[in-house]
């Protein structure tokens, strides 16, 4: 990919649109630079192979922590999975990682280009296989691949388990079982893992306020992003740190809704994987695409943050074109993923 704004002065180019809700004006058969190059200025980005894990937890609690400790980041198979930290924390932990190579919090432009270089030819063209371990460990992949939304019960609806680090289970490969290759982005050890289940993952993406000029930090007083602004639905949050310079972060017009998807910044890997529909799993009705039948709910008031990838109990709901909108609060369910910049 190129660094530069791609133009449509030039043959089968088309504008990269960098503005939420831009429209562009692509056609079938042109293309433009994805817009994670451009906002970073970068020739390359290097996206964590796997969920970022907690150094020393020993259980899957023991990385439940809310903390902006770098030294505790470790990306490898076969260990807990960094969860219940707010993306403030989880930001200045990824910043603090490697800053001679621009270490970051992955935004959701970037985990987008992820998402077209998976469905290439460069990828594995496919649906990636669920992480299906409940004990958070990166690496694993589902035995049977879902075909219908969350049971739990069967197989078609995702049958998940817990390990002990390292350990095949009856549903579930660990990392080093060749056969787990099929949660790869590019379905083999070449590529990304846990990008469809696993834990929830934050991205920097964020919501506007009505005024379409200042990021909202979260919910209220308890479910907050740890970022100063306002909240989601009204107020303000002080205490926590300022956001930081617009190139670590992606921001979002204004909505009450959380599926008015013509926001989406094109390449950032959500609403054009649309149309969108109600799919009815047990007693549960779902927006998905099109695409995999991954959900896809966008950002509002109330839920100004994007997370990514779903949830290891949520069968054909997750996947790398899964979005979902959330508060911003530390959760047992949510994660992140550092990208560094060359």
């Amino acid at each position: 990919f190129g660094i530069e704004n791609t133009s449509d002065s030039n043959s089968n180019e088309c504008t990269t649109p960098m503005e939420s809700g831009a429209t562009g004006n692509c056609k079938v058969g042109d293309y433009m630079t994805p817009p994670a190059f451009i906002t970073m200025g970068t020739n390359g980005l290097w996206v964590g192979k796997f969920e970022t894990g907690y150094k020393g937890a020993t259980t899957t609690a023991s990385a439940q922590v809310n903390s902006s400790d770098s030294t505790k980041v470790q990306i490898k198979p076969n260990v807990y999975s960094w969860r219940s930290i707010q993306p403030a924390n989880a930001y200045l932990a990824s910043y603090n990682y490697m800053r001679e190579l621009d270490s970051h919090m992955m935004k959701n432009t970037e985990w987008g280009a992820v998402a077209y270089l998976q469905h290439s030819k460069y990828g594995s063209s496919e649906s990636v296989r669920i992480n299906n371990n409940s004990a958070y460990i990166t690496g694993y992949a589902a035995v049977n691949e879902p075909t219908i939304g969350y049971t739990g019960t069967n197989i078609a609806g995702n049958i998940y388990e817990s390990t002990s680090l390292g350990v095949d289970g009856t549903n579930t490969y660990n990392y080093k079982n060749v056969l787990s290759q099929v949660a790869s982005t590019t379905g083999n050890y070449t590529g990304i893992y846990d990008m469809s289940g696993g834990a929830n993952e934050y991205v920097m993406g964020v919501m506007l306020d009505s005024a379409n000029s200042t990021p909202l930090s979260g919910k209220n007083s308890t479910y907050h992003s740890g970022f100063n602004g306002l909240y989601g639905a009204g107020g303000s949050f002080t205490g926590g740190i300022d956001f930081p310079n617009e190139r670590h972060y992606d921001v979002y017009t204004y909505s009450t809704s959380r599926t008015t998807y013509n926001r989406r910044i094109l390449g950032d890997g959500t609403s054009e994987f649309g149309p969108f529909a109600n799919a009815t799993y047990g007693s549960s009705t779902f927006q998905v695409g099109s695409w995999y039948s991954d959900t896809g709910y966008f950002i509002d008031t109330q839920f100004p943050w994007f997370r990514r990838g779903g949830l290891y109990m949520e069968g054909i709901e997750t996947g790398v074109l899964s979005f979902y909108s959330d508060a911003g609060h530390p959760h047992p369910y949510n994660g992140f993923r550092i990208t560094l910049t060359i």
